[in-house]
């Protein structure tokens, strides 16, 4: 056993015990579910290292599970299984928050070389993280501050510490308005219509000399949302 945990969801029997059974054979632990609700709820509950997600499933669509898996626990692995080959639904799955997409039929050995290479790269979020160094300075996220190279410094607010430190657990993967209204405001994103994270990574971009018109520090994903771009995150 390699000690990682793959979760399951698959409504066809054949596939999913193929998969299992790969998996074992491999070396991983296996978690299973075979419709769109059982399968949301192990998701969200399950202690798992990976998943992977059917989309087209009975009882809740498949891109319905990713996305409420992304809001509560967006460290949280996932590939996409799926008969949908077309580009739109490659960049929906990927849009909404699955770290690769494999179109069935497809090897198995493909498939588990896919989640060594994603599990490779997900290492999680980074425990007590407390200094985020970026472009020109470091920020000391317990003594909410930031100093520049110059000697220059400024103060974060909490809420400003709390948003860097969300985006610093998740360098380079983009992080929706929605993600982060649920995981650093503690909302529900359903049905709200809030400009509060954009004021808020304008205050915090203005904090950390990083130009708002031309940002290279905290990036804009038109559509999708933030970037942090990679740098140092040190306990």
């Amino acid at each position: 056993m390699n000690g990682k945990t793959v979760l399951v969801i698959e409504d066809d029997p054949a596939i999913r015990r193929g998969l299992i059974d790969a998996l074992a054979f491999a070396g991983y632990a296996t978690l299973e579910a075979s419709d769109g609700l059982a399968g949301c709820r192990a998701a969200l509950a399950a202690d798992c290292d990976l998943l992977l997600l059917d989309l087209v499933l009975p009882g809740r669509d498949g891109l319905d599970i990713l996305r409420e898996v992304r809001l509560a626990r967006p460290n949280l692995p996932v590939i996409v299984l799926t008969a949908r080959a077309s580009e739109d639904d490659r960049v929906r799955g990927l849009s909404s928050g699955s770290d690769d997409y494999i179109t069935k039929p497809f090897s198995i050995r493909e498939l588990l070389a896919r989640v060594e290479a994603v599990l490779r790269r997900s290492p999680g979020r980074p425990p007590g993280v407390r200094h985020v160094e970026f472009l020109g300075g470091l920020a000391d996220l317990e003594r909410r501050e930031v100093r520049f190279d110059d000697g220059g410094r400024s103060d974060l607010s909490e809420r400003e510490s709390e948003l860097l430190l969300y985006l610093a657990s998740h360098t380079e993967r983009v992080i929706s308005r929605e993600e982060i209204l649920a995981n650093v405001w503690g909302l529900d994103p359903a049905g709200i219509t809030t400009r509060t994270i954009d004021m808020h990574v304008a205050r915090l971009r203005e904090k950390l000399r990083d130009d708002s018109e031309r940002p290279r520090i905290i990036l804009t994903v038109r559509g999708l949302g933030y970037m942090l771009r990679a740098g140092d995150v040190t306990p």
